[in-house]
């Protein structure tokens, strides 16, 4: 199982990830509050603004103060490569 960090130390499971989004069209946010009614809404941001929404195969929906284009390089890794390269570079 590989995992995500999606901000602060919180990890999702990209096995079980559908789509990672932005909150800012109306019906993300009609889906945001309907998480919230329903309990499945997670939120994940640590008191900052909401910059990504992650949707999950399970029905819950993660906030995440991240943006979605960073979740989206973590997910291919590419963050990783590029720290890796930085510390090749430093020694």
């Amino acid at each position: 199982m590989k995992l995500l960090n999606i901000g602060f130390g919180n990890m999702v499971s990209t096995e079980r990830l559908i789509a990672i989004v932005s909150p800012d069209s109306a019906p993300i946010k009609r889906m945001i509050q309907e998480g919230r009614d329903r309990g499945v809404l997670i939120d994940a941001t640590y008191g900052r603004k909401t910059r990504s929404v992650v949707i999950m195969d399970s029905d819950h929906i993660i906030l995440s103060a991240i943006q979605p284009d960073t979740v989206a390089a973590r997910l291919n890794g590419k963050e990783v490569a590029e720290e890796e390269e930085n510390h090749h570079d430093e020694t």
